[in-house]
């Protein structure tokens, strides 16, 4: 017998063999990535995309260092401004990364009684644009099965609003963001697709045995496409076989590759998943005496504002430990960040002439386009990442001096705060201003600064100099995976069309996968056992059932 017929003989019996099994796993994870797309395309959206914003006036106004010093509060991991209700700006100060954000106003230094729940509720209603009544509302500082992990940020307020949907909205006060929004049918889908597509109800102390059986079966999905790949090429028809067969024949030449795409990306996943579990890696920096600086802004806020369009202010750490004040620039009128990288780790802006205002920016220029609308923009402007922001004046807040090349310094520093590596271990930064597979939209944060180390770090640290925040760390190791599961099993080569494009695609071939390999698949060997069991039946004497007239 040739190497071609035994090839084929031994591919048709083990893709015999692995139907039952293959076609149940991808009738059990084809239907539960269905639903996770369904999530993404007909969950609630948000009907505003970007934060609220302040007109940040400080003329006048009570130094914040004397307002935190009147008020006990000897130390911070953040201090900044934020939009509040009427157009006002307000202090938000953060004392201890899971507690609830205090609120000072910048003319008088009043604090604002329960200020955080308050800015929650205002911003909720500013992405929902609703006025409904909210029902509940809680300091959520942990993740749950309603907001998993993979949100990111903690902690959050779950405001919960009146109605028969059960709207929810998950607001994140430190970055002004919501970090996700549920109704009962996100829920239920959600519960669906983590009870089918991750097994997440599997006992922790059991962890082993879900990476095992999901391995098993997921990998018996491979195999059959690779043995069906093997029949394929060694088993030539003349013609198209009749009913169901044919059928399934002749879509395995379109569908054979994308469900080893699927099904070896899922795996390959699952593995890397179990030996690292998944976890936030959010990092606020340890709580630091900001307010010590001799030099109030509020005093030169005339010069610094003339002609610049300030967006927010904050007091952030900088190189040895001392306190600098971040001027944020708005984005010039009618534009928007987003869609390249800033490759140069040492661009400077031109000098203003005014005191206090030697200004250096690293920033990306934001590329031109509108703020997106309607909720196909809005929903595509989540996942492609769009910057908000614009550049930034650092100043001394000892002398009121300008730190020249500040954001990039800042950055450094940050990532030396998080890594405690020499800087001569640094071998590469680069300013992020959208989303990627090593960087993607469920960190929510842009721009962000990604810090490249080799050893002993061998990892990509990616940092936020608005705040100070460490928002991811990604080691060396883990970035084929991540370029693997984004391209491969999440189909992101196809981001030239769109999200919304991409996900209708993807749910097309998950669809076709469903129909013609695990449903027809299934048929076929069901009809196949009947006359194996026939025969096995004439063979012993014990007679054969009627024949079905379908066959």
């Amino acid at each position: 017998m040739s190497m071609k017929n035994k090839t084929a003989r031994w591919s048709n019996s083990k893709h015999r063999w692995l139907a039952l099994v293959g076609g149940i796993s991808l009738l059990v994870w084809g239907l539960s990535g269905l639903m996770h797309i369904a999530m993404v395309l007909f969950g609630p959206q948000q009907a505003q995309f970007m934060p609220p914003t302040a007109q940040i006036e400080l003329s006048g106004a009570k130094p914040i260092a004397d307002t935190l010093s009147e008020t006990g509060v000897l130390a911070t991991s953040a201090v900044k401004t934020v939009a509040a209700p009427g157009g006002d700006a307000l202090w938000q100060v953060t004392e201890e990364p899971m507690a609830a954000r205090r609120y000072f106003k910048p003319s008088d230094g009043t604090e604002i009684t329960d200020g955080d729940r308050a800015q929650a509720e205002f911003l909720a209603r500013h992405f929902l644009d609703t006025d409904r009544a909210i029902v509940s509302a809680t300091l959520q500082t942990d993740f749950d099965a309603s907001y998993p992990w993979v949100n990111r940020l903690l902690p959050v307020w779950k405001l919960e609003f009146e109605g028969e949907d059960r709207l929810t909205a998950y607001v994140h006060t430190e970055t002004s963001a919501l970090a996700a929004v549920n109704n009962g049918t996100k829920e239920t889908l959600q519960s669906l697709f983590r009870a089918l597509h991750t097994w997440e109800w599997v006992p922790p102390g059991m962890e082993w045995l879900r990476v095992l059986v999901i391995t098993l079966m997921v990998g018996s999905l491979f195999a059959l496409a690779a043995t069906g790949v093997m029949m394929l090429v060694t088993v030539r028809r003349r013609k198209r076989a009749p009913g169901a067969k044919g059928w399934h024949r002749a879509m395995s030449y379109i569908l054979a590759l994308p469900l080893i795409m699927f099904s070896a990306s899922g795996v390959y996943h699952l593995v890397q998943s179990a030996l690292v579990p998944p976890d936030s890696q959010l990092r606020m920096g340890e709580p630091v005496d900001l307010a010590s600086g001799a030099w109030p802004v509020e005093q030169d806020w005339a010069a610094i504002s003339a002609g610049r369009d300030i967006a927010a202010v904050s007091l952030v750490e900088g190189d040895g430990g001392r306190a600098l004040y971040r001027v944020g620039l708005a984005p010039p009128r009618g534009a928007m960040g987003g869609g390249a990288h800033d490759h140069s780790a040492s661009k400077k802006a031109e000098h203003e002439g005014q005191e206090h205002d030697h200004v250096a920016s690293n920033a990306a220029s934001p590329a031109p386009g509108d703020t997106p609308q309607t909720d196909a923009e809005i929903r595509e402007a989540r996942f492609a990442g769009i910057e908000p922001k614009g550049p930034a004046i650092y100043l001394d807040a000892q002398t009121g001096e300008v730190i020249e090349d500040g954001d990039r310094d800042i950055a450094l520093a940050i990532a030396r705060r998080f890594t405690e590596a020499p800087d001569e271990a640094v071998t590469g930064m680069e300013l992020i201003t959208r989303f990627s597979h090593e960087y993607d939209f469920r960190n929510k944060r842009l721009p962000v600064w990604r810090v490249d180390y080799a050893e002993p770090i061998k990892a990509s640290v990616f940092v936020d100099t608005a705040s100070g925040v460490l928002v991811d760390r990604v080691a060396d190791w883990e970035k084929p995976e991540r370029l693997i599961f984004s391209m491969i099993h999440k189909w992101n080569f196809l981001f030239p069309i769109g999200r919304l494009n991409l996900n209708l695609v993807v749910g097309g071939f998950v669809i076709a996968l469903i129909v013609f390999m695990a449903i027809l698949g299934l048929r076929m060997d069901w009809k196949n056992r009947r006359v194996r069991k026939r025969a096995s039946g004439k063979a012993t004497g014990q007679g054969a059932p009627m024949p079905d007239p379908a066959e």
